[in-house]
């Protein structure tokens, strides 16, 4: 494929800054630093001197009002800036980061119908790709639409319950899926996620694996909702449906999670209920000339992202940096890209391109974990670098 390369008019929203983007950015000088920024009309500025971190920033009472209110320092262009990321990005210049530092990052899975239907088909087929489509055809007859209207933990949900129970096709995935408690888990370690224009990894061992484009919330430590960006739950079929166990295998690994490109705040232009109606958009193309076209339309979630945030953060836990919550996905891709009933996997050179109208695109390159850039940055080496530059 090339180099990726990203561009104003492959990265920022349709409605290009016209709402409040903000991210972070790896910024030369005496001694280079990530840095929250935040992209306005006149171009990329560093909030550094006011908000060390991302963390603290959505920590501000009024996260909008802080950004709206500081000046900031000017580094750049949007054009440089998304133009110097990636792989080859010059440390002498700015280049783009995820838009998460200190929060925990947080996923929901299951939260979609018809990648429910798939999660139970992983299950049943014991993580074998070969037989997902004989599976698939067994399952969707005995549960397909069956679920789309319940609403989970409800009267209804739990009668579905007792019946597919009496057929013997429950499922651990139905009980998320349908139950009281929606499936939390921890996606990825605290800074351990790539921004767009990085490579992504998937495991050398995996032959069935996909990418999951979902909205990623980002959080506070009271439990408010002050933004959005697009992220990427890169996930192994295989290795989780030979064993829900082996659910952190198949979720983290390195550059095993995307987060990107920016941050659109809450404002005038933005809100919840934008996010509630959005269409996530995927793409992905093959250096071996396939394409793979899919969406998830949020408005078909199965639980509120507000009741998906209450069930992440509450008595039973806190978490007092924030944390970004991905809501889980209505993808999963059944196209079949070698022989029938194969289905789809991704090959290394892989170009995946993730996007929503007012959100922008999240775009990178598949590689395998082991060939990924290592994962060398981690929260000492941040403190160390603030203490450094006077900003604690």
């Amino acid at each position: 494929m090339g180099l990726l390369k990203l561009t104003r008019q492959n990265t920022l929203p349709v409605d290009g800054v016209a709402g409040t983007l903000i991210g972070r950015a790896w910024v030369p000088g005496a001694i280079a630093g990530p840095s929250p920024i935040v992209i306005r009309h006149e171009g990329v500025f560093d909030l550094s001197d006011s908000f060390s971190t991302m963390s603290d920033l959505l920590e501000h009472r009024s996260p909008l009002s802080a950004v709206r209110l500081t000046p900031g320092r000017y580094i750049g262009t949007v054009e440089a800036l998304l133009a110097n990321t990636g792989k080859h990005a010059d440390p002498n210049e700015p280049s783009l980061l995820p838009p998460a530092d200190f929060q925990v990052i947080k996923a929901a899975g299951v939260t979609f119908a018809s990648s429910m239907i798939e999660r139970v088909i992983e299950e049943q087929a014991r993580g074998d790709a070969a037989k997902a489509e004989s599976v698939r055809r067994l399952v969707q007859e005995a549960i397909g639409d069956n679920l789309r209207a319940i609403e989970p933990g409800s009267p209804a949900a739990m009668r579905l319950k007792a019946v597919l129970i009496e057929q013997g096709m429950w499922s651990q995935y139905l009980e998320v899926g349908i139950g009281p408690d929606a499936e939390i888990f921890t996606k990825a370690p605290v800074m351990a996620a790539v921004g767009s224009g990085s490579e992504i990894g998937i495991h050398r061992k995996s032959e069935w694996n996909n990418p999951e484009p979902e909205i990623v919330l980002a959080v506070n430590s009271q439990g408010l909702v002050h933004g959005v960006t697009l992220g990427n739950d890169v996930n192994l079929r295989d290795f989780e449906g030979r064993s829900a166990l082996l659910l952190s295998k198949a979720k983290d690994n390195n550059a095993s999670c995307a987060i990107g490109p920016f941050i659109r705040l809450f404002d005038e232009t933005f809100n919840l209920d934008d996010v509630r109606n959005c269409v996530v958009d995927l793409h992905v193309q093959g250096e071996d000339g396939f394409t793979l076209e899919g969406s998830s339309s949020m408005a078909l979630i199965s639980r509120d992202p507000l009741e998906l945030v209450a069930q992440t953060l509450n008595g039973e836990h806190q978490y007092p940096d924030g944390f970004m919550l991905f809501l889980g996905t209505l993808f999963a891709p059944t196209q079949d890209r070698e022989a029938p009933g194969s289905g789809f996997t991704h090959k290394q050179g892989d170009e995946v391109s993730i996007g929503s109208a007012l959100l922008g695109s999240l775009r990178n390159t598949v590689t395998y974990s082991h060939e990924a850039a290592p994962w060398t940055y981690g929260l000492r080496a941040v403190m160390h670098n603030l203490a450094a530059r006077g900003l604690l």
